[in-house]
C-alpha cells in the first residue's frame, strides 16, 4: 500500500485488530518505516483477564493469546511496545466488559514504554458519561469515530481539544444509519456469535511460531 499510493499507511484496529498490526511490527521491522499514525480501539495489549477466566479448558486460539499472562501477550511487549517514528493512539473506554481491567491508563489498552508517539485516551474523558463497552466502541461509537479521524487527518495523535463537545451528543459514528441500526447490530451479534461457536478449540495456548524470538522478560530487538 506504501508503494502503491507513494506515501506512509495509517492503520486502524479494533479488539484484537489492535494487537495483530502490532504482531508484525514487532517481528517485520521493515514494516515500521511505511508507517505513520496507528490507532487502535479497545486493543487487548496487555491481555484481558476475561480470557484468563475463561479458558479454563477448551478454547479458541483467539482467545487462549490474548489471555493475561499468555506467551503471545509477551512475545507482543517484548522489546518496545511503540517504535519510533509512528504515532499511536488508543481508544479505550472504561466500561470495557471484554478488555479487563480498562478502568484507566494503567489498564490492558494503553501502551507505555518510550519509542513511538503515544496518546491513550478513554472515551470518557471526552464524554463523561459515556456508556459505550467494547462492542460499541468498535461498532457506531462517535467518540472513538472522531478520535480515529482526527489523528488520521492530523498524520499524528489524536488531540482531545479538537474533538467537539457536540459528539457527546450524537449517538451514532456517521456512518451508521440509525433507521437501520437495530437490524444491522443484530446481524453483528451474530456473526460474532457463529464466528465463535464455529472456531477449533484447543487445550492449551498454541505454541508460537518459530520465528518469535522473544521469552518473557526478553528485551530483544
Amino acid at each position: 500500500m506504501a508503494e502503491l499510493s507513494g506515501r506512509r499507511v495509517d492503520i486502524l484496529g479494533y479488539s484484537q485488530g489492535g494487537m495483530v498490526p502490532r504482531w508484525a511490527l514487532r517481528f517485520w521491522p521493515d514494516t515500521r518505516i511505511h508507517v505513520a499514525a496507528f490507532v487502535a480501539l479497545d486493543p487487548s495489549n496487555h491481555g484481558t483477564l476475561d480470557a484468563q477466566a475463561l479458558c479454563q479448558a477448551q478454547c479458541p486460539p483467539a482467545y487462549w493469546q490474548p489471555a493475561s499472562g499468555a506467551r503471545f501477550i509477551a512475545a507482543l511487549n517484548s522489546g518496545a511496545e511503540p517504535f519510533a517514528g509512528i504515532a499511536y493512539t488508543v481508544v479505550y473506554s472504561r466500561t470495557d466488559e471484554i478488555v479487563t481491567p480498562n478502568t484507566s491508563a494503567a489498564g490492558s489498552s494503553a501502551l507505555h514504554t518510550a519509542g513511538g508517539w503515544i496518546e491513550n485516551i478513554a472515551v470518557q474523558q471526552i464524554c463523561p458519561a459515556d456508556p459505550s463497552e467494547h462492542l460499541a466502541v468498535g461498532s457506531f461509537d462517535p467518540v472513538g469515530f472522531a478520535l480515529a479521524v482526527d489523528a488520521f487527518t492530523y498524520e499524528g495523535l489524536a488531540d482531545l481539544a479538537r474533538i467537539p463537545a457536540g459528539v457527546c451528543t450524537e449517538g451514532f459514528s456517521p456512518a451508521v444509519d440509525p433507521r437501520t441500526f437495530p437490524t444491522d447490530y443484530a446481524g453483528f451479534l451474530a456473526e460474532i456469535g457463529a464466528a465463535a461457536s464455529e472456531s477449533p478449540e484447543t487445550a492449551a495456548e498454541p505454541p508460537l511460531s518459530g520465528y518469535v524470538f522473544a521469552r518473557p522478560g526478553s528485551r530483544g530487538r
